[in-house]
Parts: structure tokens; C-alpha cells; sequence
């Protein structure tokens, strides 16, 4: 899907067409197009067979505490139909509770948007010339979020483990919303968009999948940051929570979820504090608000991103506590390095170079490229610090601390290991999807940083 988009955006800058407002994908010759019908094909597949493995993993783990044998069991025992009965068909249009509890938290979380303060920042500047805007809020939506929760389970306003009890139907639930909204979305970006940041291919599925729209609004709410910032990833928190909460209620604490628990959140509130950076990143600046983005952060964060500690709630491990200590100082220490690595990074774009990176001044490329305008820009190329060790090494420290946070898991079950094996594979991918674009972006002086910083993700070896 990505290389044919990389093909439309080329045709697009070769020439394009532009009716009612969108631009109409015009394929030059067969092999183009068929490119693209295969990609929707490829597409189709997604939409279809990811909701449900969504809906099996976390039936696997609630239902048959994450042992894979035991499904594997059950299905020759039951039949498939049958299985797939109980874990897809019998949650998937979710439960009034759940649809309560999915509703109250999106309309806390957009009201939050709203409320609470926070500097205005702009976001960098679209290939079409556009300036999004976002409100900084989101450390302190994290921070409200996760005190109101807390708060509110501990004066038993609710109870945190009715969100566990119900939690396929939750899944089912959003798996139906998410399809809704990604196809309002659709809509939306053909025939209302909110800038000239918007095309289509022509073909549904294609289009469906990638989204119509880089950066739709709805009533003045930003849709990707609600979707992936506040949505999906407090999901992440609140659940973590929740988990922590069902289990104490099971078998007291256990130290193997606190310190997963634990080194998950000390990320998540880097992220929020992070966040303004994120908005800057290639998830905000090139994917466009379809299937893959939305559904991905509408569901996929909830039953894939929190697996590990879900899996622990049945299945508690006493780790000790030097063992403890160990895994949590490293998981910790891990998240502080992928926050300073941005950080090294924010900072030389904020200064322009006129900074201290380790203790000295940082060694630059400044490069120059082209918009699709013909437009002339500067850019800075940072290679001192983490950035000279190689590429994307701040990829390193994020997948060594989810390791860190997977493994008081221990070894029982391969499911608590999907999350950090499925980071491994996308940012490897993502690494090597980014230095496409920077080479096409940067050209020559991409080269000269590549000549300097050899190693894309891991020094001597790859």
C-alpha cells in the first residue's frame, strides 16, 4: 500500500486532475492501476481479518488465560464455527455497558481537548500549504484522566473490573464504531473536506484503508490526535489500570504487573509530554485518518498494545525484588533514552543548531529541498548525540523497554511477546520506509548524512 502511494504521489506531481473538490487519481498506464487494485485487494484482506484477530487474541487470553494450546484444543474439540461463535459473533455488536463505557470516555476526552489549557502550537506545514494547529494539552489530560479514574474506583463511583468483565464486548463495540467513523471519514473527506490536504484514488477499499483526508476536523476537533493521542493511548493508560485494579482484587499486589504497569505509564506520560512532538512526526505528517490509522488506535492499541499485562491478571508471576528492581530500573531507563534522543532532536530544530549536544557543539548537514510548489526550504540534518550512532537509534531503547515491560510475563505463553515482535516489524519497516523519504526529500545531502551515520537502526549490524 505504501509504494502505490509513493506512485499516486508522484502521478499527482506529474499531473493531476481536480473535480469537486478532490483530486481524481488519472493512471497513466495499466501496470499503475493495477498496482492499485492490488493494494485494494491487500486492503480488503485488513479490514476484514484484523478486527477479527483482534476479537480471537483477546478471547485467547480473557477466556483461556493466553495459552495457545488450550485454543487450539478447544477449536478441534468445538469446531472453528463454534469458536468462532463464542469469541466474534456473540461480542461483536458489544453490550450496552460497553457502549456506555466507550461513549463516556471519548466525550471526557474531547471535552478535555477543549477545557483544559494549553499553548497553541502549529504543526509543520503540509505539502499543500496548510498549518494545523493543536491545542498542548495532553500531559495534563493524562494526569486528569488517570486521578479522576483512580479517584472515582476508589469512592466506588464505578468499579474497574467491570471494564475487564466486559471487555470483548468493548472490543466488539469499537470494532463497529471504528468501521462507522472511518466510513463518515470517507465521506467526509470526498465531499466536505477540511483543507485542500485531501484526494482520492477512485477505488473504495483503497481508499477506505488509507483515509481521503491528512487533516480532518469535525466541529474544530482535530481527528488524528483525538483518535491517537486521546482515545487510543489513554485507553492504554486507563486500562492499565484497570488491569491493576481486577488483579489486587484477585490475588492482592503482585510485583510483576506493578512493574509492567509501571515502566508502561512512565512511557505513556513521556509521550504526553512529548506529544506537541509526535503531532510532528511520519503517523501525523504523511498518514492520512482511514482504516489503518484510526482502527489501528480505536482498536488495535486497546486489545494488542495492553496484551501483556492483560495476560498477567490470570497468570501473576512473584518476580523477587531484585528481579523486579532490575527489569524496572532498565524499562525506565530505556524510556528516558527514546525521550532524550527527541529531545536532542526537538532541540537543534528549536535552536537552529545553536545548542549543546553531549557537551558540546553538535556536528550539522544543513540541507536544502524542494517542495511540491517548487518552493526552496532549509533543513537541519543532526549528527552528533544519539543521531550519530545511527539512524534511528531511538528505536533501540522503545523496543528494549517494551521487552522490559512484556517479559515479567515470563515465558508460559507467546502471547504477552506479540506486542513487542509486531514493534520489532514495524520499525524496522518504518525505518526503512522513512530513509526512502528522506532520500527522495533530501537527495544529495541525505547521502552525505548516510555516509556519516552508516547503520539505520543497530550500530554493526543493521
Amino acid at each position: 500500500t505504501y509504494y502505490t502511494i509513493r506512485k499516486m504521489k508522484r502521478q499527482e506531481r506529474n499531473g493531476s486532475q481536480i473535480k469537486n473538490g478532490f483530486t481524481a487519481y488519472q493512471s497513466k498506464n495499466g501496470e499503475e492501476l493495477s498496482y492499485l487494485h492490488a493494494s485494494s485487494f491487500l486492503a480488503s484482506l485488513l479490514v476484514f481479518l484484523c478486527p477479527v484477530f483482534a476479537m480471537f487474541f483477546v478471547y485467547i487470553i480473557v477466556e483461556l488465560n493466553g495459552d495457545v494450546y488450550s485454543f487450539y484444543t478447544y477449536v478441534q474439540a468445538n469446531g472453528l464455527a463454534a469458536v468462532f461463535q463464542q469469541a466474534v459473533l456473540d461480542h461483536i455488536m458489544g453490550s450496552r455497558k460497553a457502549w456506555t463505557i466507550i461513549f463516556s470516555l471519548a466525550a471526557f476526552e474531547l471535552a478535555l481537548m477543549k477545557l483544559l489549557p494549553g499553548r497553541m502550537i502549529k504543526g509543520p506545514i503540509t505539502p499543500n500549504g496548510n498549518v494545523p494547529v493543536y491545542k498542548a494539552n495532553g500531559l495534563l489530560a493524562f494526569c486528569v484522566s488517570l486521578f479522576l479514574y483512580i479517584l472515582l474506583a476508589y469512592l466506588k463511583v464505578f468499579s474497574p473490573s467491570d471494564i475487564y468483565d466486559n471487555y470483548l464486548d468493548i472490543i466488539g463495540a469499537l470494532n463497529i464504531l471504528s468501521l462507522v467513523f472511518v466510513f463518515i471519514l470517507y465521506l467526509k473527506g470526498r465531499f466536505a473536506p477540511s483543507s485542500s490536504d485531501n484526494s482520492v484514488s477512485g477505488i473504495f477499499l483503497f481508499d477506505f484503508f488509507w483515509g481521503t483526508e491528512l487533516y480532518p476536523r469535525i466541529f474544530g476537533w482535530d481527528i488524528k490526535m483525538f483518535t491517537n493521542c486521546r482515545f487510543g493511548l489513554m485507553a492504554w493508560s486507563l486500562l492499565l489500570v484497570t488491569y491493576t485494579w481486577k488483579q489486587y482484587e484477585m490475588y492482592g499486589w503482585v510485583d510483576s504487573m506493578l512493574v509492567s504497569v509501571g515502566i508502561q505509564l512512565v512511557y505513556l506520560a513521556k509521550f504526553y509530554h512529548w506529544e506537541m512532538g509526535y503531532m510532528k512526526s511520519l503517523d501525523i505528517m504523511h498518514d492520512r485518518a482511514g482504516f489503518y490509522i484510526c482502527w489501528g488506535c480505536l482498536v488495535w492499541v486497546p486489545s494488542v498494545y495492553t496484551s501483556h499485562s492483560l495476560y498477567l491478571i490470570n497468570n501473576p508471576n512473584h518476580l523477587g525484588l531484585p528481579l523486579a528492581a532490575s527489569i524496572l530500573f532498565i524499562g525506565i531507563l530505556m524510556v528516558f533514552i527514546n525521550y532524550h534522543a527527541d529531545y536532542q532532536r526537538e532541540l537543534v530544530r528549536n535552536t537552529k543548531g545553536n545548542c549543546i549536544i553531549w557537551g558540546r557543539k553538535p556536528t550539522l548537514i544543513h540541507a536544502t529541498y524542494q517542495t511540491k510548489d517548487g518552493e526552496t526550504k532549509n533543513s537541519i540534518l543532526l549528527v552528533s548525540g544519539w543521531w550519530g550512532v545511527s539512524r534511528h537509534f531511538h528505536y533501540v531503547p522503545e523496543l528494549i523497554a517494551a521487552f522490559c515491560w512484556s517479559v515479567p510475563a515470563l515465558f508460559f505463553s507467546p502471547l504477552p511477546y506479540f506486542y513487542f515482535f509486531m514493534l520489532l516489524i514495524l520499525l524496522t519497516h518504518r525505518s526503512i520506509r522513512d530513509d526512502k523519504r528522506c532520500q527522495e526529500k533530501y537527495k544529495k545531502y541525505w547521502k552525505m548524512y548516510c555516509d556519516k551515520v552508516p547503520y539505520r537502526i543497530v550500530p554493526y549490524v543493521f
